[in-house]
């Protein structure tokens, strides 16, 4: 078969597609164990290196700021080199520096390695763009957010998971320094083992691969002019503020917890794991709604929804911020996590469409936007000055705001797009 299928068969891996569908998101998850297999780990981490708060914040805004770049690259990347080849270099070549993190013996090179190792979030863009390639535009919104949530998914296990490894370690009689150190060998062979798998099963498109397509030498050039597209602007903000919120609280949830209900590491962890568990199924019902909005209600369906979304998140954030116990705290992170998750889902419900001849391109810099607001989230939990839970609730007033703008931005298909090129918003 050498077309995009037009339906999801979960269960099957019986073609091109469906095994790429697979491969794909499990290379975003084994990329979310290494990318964030050290943050359930910070109370030890922060007791061994002796660091401060300032420093943990310099620690969280390194974890996502290397990622801006590299997701613009990458999404560059996959329009000339296909998923394929991105995916396993960006594999091989980011397993280093997670597998050699424990080599750091104090604040400077942790936090360079840290920096390092958040190259490997640009493989999100590399998970979106190859699945877009794969299936029919009337369920690339459904299929974009199964893939993309089941790799996000990897946050979540990696704060259950990471702790009971740190955990298994100590109970071979080796202290909490080196345990945490030996910890972090797992995702990187896990890195490995997928990068093998996305060269022996996947190619880039059901037609074949980049190399062998006639049409792949018109990919050669950049077009920046998506830059000029408010369209593009406003996906980005909408997705710093759902994915930006995401892996904040992915790296201060545990410390949080810790510190402000005095829970002991592994039990934090696990909190925090339910977090990044509801991507199992949330961002997948923001697609399937995207894509019900979208057929419809037209594009503009889509944006209304997603701004729907984000301000459900917005409100939630600021119920979390002012959780006076551990049991509000639960209800209200798991109100604020499946609203974000399914704005996500719904970001992504429309980036393909955007500009079908530079889905790399415009996939790289949304998601992007994502890491750009995890590290501008990250200068307030860094200050010394501001709380977690005021740090929770500055976010929870601005993701509001932005779901008003997204509101009144007017959405449609590139192929519907009028003759004359705006640089601001046209609005309902």
């Amino acid at each position: 078969m050498s077309a995009p299928l037009n339906e999801l068969k979960i269960f099957s891996i019986r073609s091109v597609q469906m095994r790429t569908f697979h491969i794909t998101w499990l290379m975003f998850f084994v990329c979310f164990f290494g990318w964030f297999g050290l943050a359930p780990l910070m109370p030890t981490i922060r007791t061994d290196l002796g660091l401060s708060k300032s420093q943990v914040g310099n620690i969280i805004i390194a974890s996502v700021s290397g990622t801006i770049v590299a997701r613009l690259v990458i999404g560059r990347l996959c329009d000339i080199w296909g998923p394929r080849l991105t995916a396993i270099r960006l594999l091989l070549v980011g397993a280093v520096p997670v597998m050699l993190v424990g080599l750091a013996h104090d604040y400077t090179t942790f936090l360079l390695f840290r920096l390092c190792i958040s190259v490997i979030g640009a493989s999100f863009v590399i998970t979106q763009f190859h699945t877009s390639l794969m299936f029919a535009p009337a369920i690339k919104g459904t299929a974009n957010a199964v893939t993309g949530g089941w790799g996000n998914l990897g946050g979540g296990v990696t704060n259950m998971v990471m702790p009971l490894i740190f955990a298994a370690i100590t109970g071979f009689g080796y202290t909490p320094a080196q345990a945490w150190r030996y910890a972090m060998i797992v995702p990187g062979i896990m890195m490995l083992i997928v990068a093998w798998l996305y060269y022996r099963y996947t190619q880039d498109t059901p037609a074949g691969n980049f190399r062998d397509l006639p049409s792949h030498q018109q990919k050669q050039k950049t077009d920046w002019s998506i830059l000029a597209d408010w369209r593009v602007w406003a996906l980005t903000f909408s997705y710093a503020m759902c994915f930006g919120m995401e892996i904040t609280f992915d790296n201060v949830a545990a410390l949080h917890f810790t510190d402000s209900f005095g829970l002991a590491q592994e039990r934090a962890g696990f909190l925090a794991g339910i977090f990044g568990f509801m991507n199992l199924f949330a961002r997948a019902i923001g697609g399937i709604l995207s894509d019900k909005a979208g057929k419809k209600y037209g594009m503009n369906g889509k944006g209304r929804l997603l701004a729907l979304l984000l301000v459900a998140e917005g409100i939630g954030l600021l119920f979390f911020a002012q959780a006076g116990s551990l049991t509000m705290a639960i209800i209200s992170m798991l109100s604020f996590a499946f609203f974000l998750k399914m704005a996500n889902g719904a970001t992504y419900g429309i980036v393909p469409f955007i500009n079908e001849k530079n889905v790399g391109l415009v996939s790289g810099v949304v998601g992007a936007g994502g890491n750009l607001g995890g590290m501008m989230f990250g200068f307030l939990f860094k200050s010394e000055n501001i709380s977690y839970a005021m740090a929770f609730r500055y976010i929870g007033i601005v993701v509001v705001l932005v779901g008003l703008v997204v509101l009144i931005t007017r959405f449609y298909k590139s192929a519907d797009q009028p003759k004359r090129t705006l640089a601001v918003p046209e609005y309902l």
